[in-house]
């Protein structure tokens, strides 16, 4: 059956969705396109059936017994569906799909071997008149699979077709992988410091995206914001400042203990930084030895850049370093620590050089992998460390040759700390003004020339805080782009069209507004 402009379907519901007996009622409702469905990131793959399922009242999940990963996400699915529409849908592990007695309107959660789900995040979904089932080899595959599923449920309920609310969902099937395994934003919590709490909340956005990457910017010149109990001024004194002369702040080991197990339940891997060796001023006015300028160091609540260094040819130092990474691994499960090395204006070549191949080794000692923005690939680093570019493609080219991994994050395009344009209430724009459409308008695959597509990591969007300080100033720059983001490092180049995209985008507002999120109102998309 094709669908047609204005078409009425007639199908068969069960009135047991809304609580009746088990006896055939003919329900007629317009017609529903899953392919018409507004999901971004774009799927790979999106075949309709134009049929629908109902999810009301008497809705039920059903995980794998005896998997407690499935049964989380069994809870989660539950409660974002509550928080979408108010229904309490039950979740429990007592029934597989294959029972002759599986109920009907039931949401099936379940492990797969099949080999079309090719990678740790692909998962099908298959959505039929009287059930729904989401398909995956990973509970992180499953989670990516549930977040279409929560963009298939319309914003309201079709009040009209039984006696209690009924969420029409369009039937059909969809098989979906990521382009890169890397989708990731950073957020800049030492410029100005942002809440446990707030940090939560921009894990819970931009895991709606699909992202599964938040790398921390922990330290720099205005402040240092993580606890190491092994130097405690650390956090004591270079914690209590920020950019314009506020307060600042600080995680404790327990609070980012916090953000670590709220990343997890969001298949979320976070990238802690610390950047080194230059933006070091808070960590040399608490501990002066560290210091490599010999000037005067006092608290620095401005946004000048390149003016500190640890001294480098000090042994004292990565003794230092030896304390403060073991301790940042000891608390963070993800497999990267990030070291910086950018804008080390105020260290010598040579001595930058050996540095970042001093606290490579250091990291690499923790059984963790060196990220580093793109300079660290000046030095002789090895092939498993992984460059990030932000600024000099002849960096990510370098890289990419001595066999490195790299990560694009190019000022001009992915930076969200740069303003929409020349009205936008916050960010900079050194780096030129990124409108919306700009955001998306690029192909991370091909931006760089004579960068190999097997030499990249994946794509991340970093917003550095130094004109924003709290959760509002922080969505009015990350929404939409961020958006535009997750689908440029999910789905397939080709399929995406700015034009098309724009439309999906505009019906992104009822679940930004629902979550309260302070998104700039782009004149290019019609909201």
């Amino acid at each position: 059956m094709k669908p047609i402009s204005a078409l009425i379907l007639s199908i068969t519901l069960l009135a047991f969705f809304a609580g009746c007996e088990k006896k055939k009622v003919k329900i007629v409702f317009p017609e529903t396109d899953l392919s018409k469905s507004a999901l971004i990131p774009k799927p790979l793959s999106v075949s309709a059936t134009y049929d629908a399922f109902g999810l009301g009242k008497n809705t039920v999940i059903h995980t794998p017994k005896d998997d407690e990963e499935y049964s989380k996400l069994g809870n989660y699915l539950s409660k974002k569906i509550q928080f979408g529409t108010e229904l309490s849908i039950p979740s429990n592990t007592s029934i597989k799909i294959e029972d002759e007695n599986a109920p009907n309107n039931a949401i099936y959660i379940v492990k797969s071997t099949d080999t079309v789900l090719s990678t740790p995040e692909s998962y099908m979904l298959e959505i039929k008149h009287d059930s729904i089932l989401i398909q995956a080899q990973t509970p992180e595959a499953a989670f990516r699979g549930i977040q279409t599923l929560l963009q298939t449920i319309p914003e309201k309920s079709n009040d009209t077709l039984v006696d209690s609310p009924l969420w029409v969902i369009p039937s059909g099937k969809i098989v979906d992988r990521p382009k890169f395994q890397y989708r990731g934003t950073m957020l800049d919590v030492a410029r100005h410091f942002f809440s446990v709490e707030e940090v939560k909340r921009y894990i819970d956005l931009i895991s709606y995206y699909k992202l599964n990457v938040l790398h921390l910017h922990l330290t720099d010149d205005q402040g240092w914001r993580i606890e190491v109990k092994s130097w405690p001024k650390l956090t004591e004194i270079g914690g209590k400042t920020e950019v314009g002369g506020g307060t600042g702040g600080f995680y404790t080991q327990s609070d980012y203990q916090e953000i670590v197990d709220y990343a997890t339940e969001h298949f979320i891997t976070l990238v802690p930084e610390i950047d080194m060796p230059g933006h070091t001023n808070a960590a040399s006015l608490s501990y002066p030895f560290l210091d490599g300028t010999g000037k005067p160091l006092k608290a620095y609540t401005g946004t000048r850049v390149g003016f500190s260094s640890f001294n480098t040819r000090k042994d004292t130092v990565y003794a230092f370093l030896e304390d403060v990474i073991r301790e940042i691994a000891a608390i963070n499960p993800g497999p990267y620590i990030h070291i910086g090395g950018d804008e080390s204006f105020a260290t010598k070549k040579k001595n930058y050089k050996y540095f970042v191949e001093r606290v490579e080794a250091i990291v690499q000692k923790q059984g963790k992998t060196m990220i580093g923005w793109d300079e660290i690939s000046e030095a002789n680093i090895s092939s498993q460390s992984i460059a990030q570019h932000w600024r000099t493609t002849e960096n990510a080219i370098k890289a990419a040759k001595n066999g490195n991994k790299v990560i694009l994050s190019p000022a001009k395009k992915a930076y969200l700390d740069m303003k929409y344009d020349s009205l936008s209430k916050h960010g900079l724009d050194w780096a030129g003004h990124i409108t919306v459409d700009s955001a998306y308008i690029w192909n991370p695959s091909t931006f760089i020339p004579n960068l190999p597509l097997e030499s990249i990591l994946g794509i991340e969007a970093p917003l550095w805080s130094e004109t924003i300080s709290n959760s509002s100033e922080m969505e009015y720059l990350a929404f939409p782009r961020i958006i535009g983001y997750a689908e440029l490092g999910w789905s397939q180049s080709e399929k995406l069209d700015w034009e098309e995209y724009r439309i999906r985008l505009a019906k992104q507002k009822a679940f930004l507004e629902k979550k309260k999120v302070n998104y700039y109102r782009s004149p290019k998309v019609d909201w």
